[in-house]
């Protein structure tokens, strides 16, 4: 048959690739002997420059997006400060850590997989960068809201995300890992499984960006005067406490605001509810390097707080928003390798790798090497080398000397060493290690912490996760890859593992299947390796649900449902006494304008029913009035009560008001407040301290 395809369709034939059967090669055609390790000294040494061949895959992942970022594209930033509040000087130099300091810094949070015009609310890891502008020159702490990572060497990092992304032959689909490129490839890594269970858990659906923890992931050297090293791990606690939304509510809020988190934060601050988080550490003594039975310089392990507790050391406070999206959060750019005197790093093969990666992307993204002169990330005590030339060159460096050493410019700009002054120094660490591309088996635990996670969780938190597994790997097509997962999670819990697997309709497979251990077997010949007996079987630090009598109302958002006739008295009373626990009142009605009260007079409101929906509200208060008979004829009225019962969520009526919970499928339960039963103002506070009443999803199966 003759063929009918266009020339250009027969010029692009000549470059189509199959790789099928086909050895993996550099862009070179040189072949690759081991596709998943740097080349370290050592298999827990650092890794080396010289490993051309990660450099070759790493540069052409930098390079893959134009403009935007690879990953962390859609992101929200702030300014604010630091203050430093406990005395570290027996730990680290850092100048910015001395007790009392007060450093100005910009804080970026991002998503990971998305593009830069996805949801907020995607299933996904959130990026919580800060760059502190130091008297000593920036530093950039870049961390995540998971304090663990899907790898455990940077090599994997281009596979993790291009598996991650849209599918390559359709671009589908976005901003989701439920498909079945992600789960083939995280089926196949065992190390993946810690993370997995972060991810789909509720961390990775926040209320708010302003309700996240934020981590280093990494372990981190303090250096001290004295040049001795500690090992640090970095923590973020939001001061509003972690919180998360419900699934069922995460993809209803991408419909209605896919800017939410966004417009949260911005709001935050414009309205001068200052989001703070409190830097805690947790040190780890040089010579307890090797003393825990998980590795310290793997990144898919956490230290657990039972074992080394968190010390608080400082408060971020964000109290400004950009003035300028594109100048600012944009054109950020952060790097782990922009460190200060008294921070190093570890030999964390991920770290490692990382520190090479981001600077590359950022000159590369951002227009060349010059990118340290945009006014965001310019060094508050201004930089000083000989460097003249590269695209975008803002500052003009005066006289004829562009090299060092010289005596033209009477050696300057000079070595701290040659005048005696603290410059940068790395720890001296010794070496002694041949020259390997491997793995330590140290790092071949891949299953205890993934316990450990689950088994901290309570109940309905564990419920979330097994409803987000089946939710996933039911959008997974090719059935052998849901068998392969089902097999990791069955070496994580089996209960966990039969729920999902009842729901998919399969039986997990008791051992992992022989594919995943042909490639574990790639880093570990001896793979499975008995792991050491862990320390910590269940940490109270690793759950989210809030118990009762603790947490806060402040800045929760409160929905006012009324009309015209409402009863100001009813309005006013319940917002003066939620306004005093820091929380806000939104008045919602059937249409925008002004509403007009039983009391007469009028307000002037911006919400109705058309506009909001009532997954974007944290609690709901019915007041009283002439305008309850006309709610009870309102169907987007019952639609709002209804879902907010479904999503667990606090809803309060006044007396004359209670009529309307009738007409919809609510049940009295200890988150449903009457004014004749209960007290009103008092309850309706309290129980929305516990932010839900998780209990419900039992009685009437609430979508997770």
């Amino acid at each position: 048959m003759k063929d009918k395809k266009t020339p250009q369709a027969n010029k692009i034939d000549q470059h189509l690739v199959n790789n099928d059967q086909k050895v993996m090669t550099t862009n070179d055609g040189v072949p690759i002997y081991d596709n998943n390790n740097t080349l370290k000294a050592g298999e827990r040494g650092p890794s080396l420059q010289q490993d051309h061949i990660y450099f070759d895959k790493l540069m052409h992942f930098d390079r893959e997006r134009i403009p935007e970022r690879v990953v962390h594209a859609r992101g929200s930033g702030a300014h604010g400060t630091f203050e430093a509040t406990a005395d570290m000087s027996a730990y680290t130099t850092a100048a910015f850590l001395k007790k009392g300091t007060v450093t100005p810094l910009f804080t970026r949070f991002s998503t990971v997989a998305g593009f830069k015009g996805s949801t907020d609310l995607a299933r996904d890891v959130r990026g919580f960068s800060v760059k502190f502008y130091t008297e000593e020159g920036n530093y950039d702490l870049v961390g995540n809201n998971i304090p663990v990572f899907f790898i455990q060497d940077a090599m994997n990092f281009p596979d993790v995300i291009h598996a991650v992304k849209p599918e390559p032959n359709n671009e589908m689909p976005q901003a989701a890992s439920a498909h079945d490129t992600f789960w083939d490839f995280i089926s196949l890594m065992p190390e993946a499984a810690h993370m997995t269970m972060w991810v789909m858990s509720d961390r990775a659906i926040p209320r708010s960006l302003r309700m996240i923890e934020g981590f280093g992931v990494h372990t981190f050297k303090f250096i001290n005067a004295e040049g001795k090293a500690t090992f640090v791990k970095f923590h973020w606690k939001p001061k509003l406490g972690v919180h998360a939304v419900a699934w069922n509510e995460a993809q209803k809020i991408s419909g209605f605001d896919s800017d939410f988190h966004r417009r949260d934060l911005w709001e935050a601050i414009e309205n001068g509810d200052f989001p703070q988080w409190d830097l805690g550490v947790q040190l780890i003594p040089e010579e307890d390097e090797m003393k825990f039975s998980f590795d310290l310089l793997d990144p898919t392990k956490i230290v657990p707080e039972e074992l080394v507790p968190v010390q608080i050391i400082g408060t971020m406070t964000l109290n400004r928003n950009p003035e300028n999206f594109f100048a600012e959060t944009e054109q950020v750019a952060f790097d782990p390798g922009r460190v200060v005197p008294g921070i190093d790093f570890s030999d964390d093969p991920l770290l490692q790798g990382r520190v090479f990666s981001y600077m590359d992307t950022q000159n590369y993204r951002l227009g060349g090497p010059n990118f340290h002169e945009l006014p965001i990330n310019r060094p508050i005590n201004g930089k000083h080398n000989n460097q003249k030339d590269g695209f975008a060159r803002m500052d003009v460096l005066k006289g004829e000397v562009s090299y060092f050493p010289n005596s033209k410019a009477e050696g300057c700009p000079y070595h701290a060493m040659l005048k005696g002054e603290t410059g940068y120094q790395s720890h001296k660490q010794p070496i002694d290690a041949a020259k390997v591309r491997a793995r330590s088996d140290s790092f071949a635990d891949h299953f205890t912490q993934a316990r450990l996670f689950f088994h901290s969780q309570s109940e309905e938190e564990q419920e979330h996760i097994i409803s987000a597994l089946s939710f996933e790997l039911s959008k997974v097509n090719d059935e052998n890859i849901r068998r392969r997962e089902l097999a990791i999670l069955n070496q994580i819990d089996s209960t966990l593992a039969k729920k999902v697997g009842d729901n998919l309709g399969l039986v997990p497979p008791k051992e992992l299947d022989s594919l995943t251990l042909k490639f574990a077997r790639q880093n570990h010949p001896n793979y499975p390796i008995t792991p050491k007996k862990p320390e910590v079987e269940k940490s109270e630090a690793l759950r989210m649900k809030v118990e009762e009598g603790k947490g806060n109302i402040k800045t929760r958002k409160v929905a006012f449902l009324l009309d015209d006739g409402v009863s100001r008295a009813s309005v006013d009373s319940m917002r003066m006494a939620l306004e005093a626990e820091g929380a806000q009142a939104v008045l919602i009605a059937s249409h925008v304008g002004k509403i007009k009260f039983k009391e007469g007079g009028e307000e002037q409101i911006q919400h109705s029913y058309l506009t909001d929906a009532s997954v974007c509200y944290d609690a709901f208060y019915t007041p009283e009035g002439e305008s309850v008979s006309k709610l009870a004829e309102n169907p987007d009225y019952l639609q709002f009560i209804n879902e907010a019962y479904r999503h667990c969520k606090a809803i309060a009526f006044a007396k004359g008001a209670e009529e309307l919970a009738a007409k919809s499928f609510i049940k009295k339960d200890k988150g449903i407040i009457f004014e004749s039963e209960d007290n009103l103002t008092s309850d309706f506070i309290q129980v929305m301290k516990r932010h839900r009443i998780w209990e419900r999803e039992k009685l009437r199966k609430v979508p997770a």
